[in-house]
């Protein structure tokens, strides 16, 4: 078997010649090809820009990945009457990142449960809401809020009674005054009560979160007699009339 001289180790013209002859039929022979980052001269680089010229003609080119959407996160604050009800509702919708129940609308700073319940401090019980307006707008969730409560009865929402369950919009800035007084004004003029809507619309204000255990209440005391008797007639109804609106996750 005759053996052939390393290429370190060529020592003459004619040896070198054979010696590139020898590895051209080789990488002939065995099909290999130079990956694309190791293209060494102009030929190369531009049998490399033909190839993916006609990747791209044939459709299977390396396609851009499609831009993210971008989240557009913003507040609302809504009375709706007993904030476990409101909070119940509002956390089922898609596009709603967080809902925190608390109280708003006083005199006073730091008011307890206790405190509110008496309606000498002039808060409102409501769930202050982080939404992403591109997937649910400001106009939809007041469609859900119009629908999932009692907005003509002044300071109560069925047995509960007293300032702290009147039903209220605070807005955040001014494009959620106008939309809330068009869409408020929508549904007087649609009749879908016997009695004028009496819902307050007023600038937001301070923002109390209640203690932890009105968090998620719902949720944590499904077979508490309120819940029972009352959250769950309200989410039987809501889950029906608004089923497209509904998350499809347990986020």
């Amino acid at each position: 078997m005759n053996r052939r001289k390393l290429v370190d180790a060529v020592g003459n013209r004619a040896d070198r010649g054979r010696s590139r002859q020898f590895h051209s039929i080789f990488a002939i022979k065995m099909n290999r090809r130079k990956p694309v980052g190791a293209v060494g001269n102009r030929a190369d680089r531009g049998r490399s820009r033909q190839f993916h010229q006609n990747l791209r003609r044939r459709g299977i080119c390396h396609r851009a990945m499609p831009a993210k959407r971008k989240m557009q996160l913003a507040t609302a604050t809504l009375g709706a009457g007993c904030f476990w009800c409101v909070e119940a509702v509002f956390q089922q919708l898609k596009g709603v990142h967080e809902v925190i129940s608390g109280y708003t609308g006083g005199t006073t700073d730091n008011p307890n449960y206790q405190e509110v319940c008496t309606g000498t401090t002039g808060h409102a019980e409501v769930v202050q809401l982080r939404f992403d307006a591109s997937v649910i707008t400001f106009a939809e969730l007041l469609d859900v809020f119009w629908q999932t409560h009692n907005p003509t009865t002044l300071n109560q929402q069925g047995a509960d009674r007293g300032t702290q369950y009147r039903s209220a919009i605070f807005y955040h800035d001014e494009a959620q005054r106008r939309i809330a007084e068009q869409s408020k004004a929508e549904m007087d003029n649609a009749d879908a009560w016997d009695a004028p809507i009496v819902t307050e619309i007023t600038a937001a204000a301070a923002f109390y979160p209640a203690e932890d255990y009105h968090q998620n209440y719902f949720l944590n005391n499904p077979y508490q007699p309120y819940c029972q008797f009352v959250i769950h007639p309200k989410m039987r109804k809501f889950t029906k009339d608004f089923k497209d609106k509904l998350r499809t996750d347990s986020s």
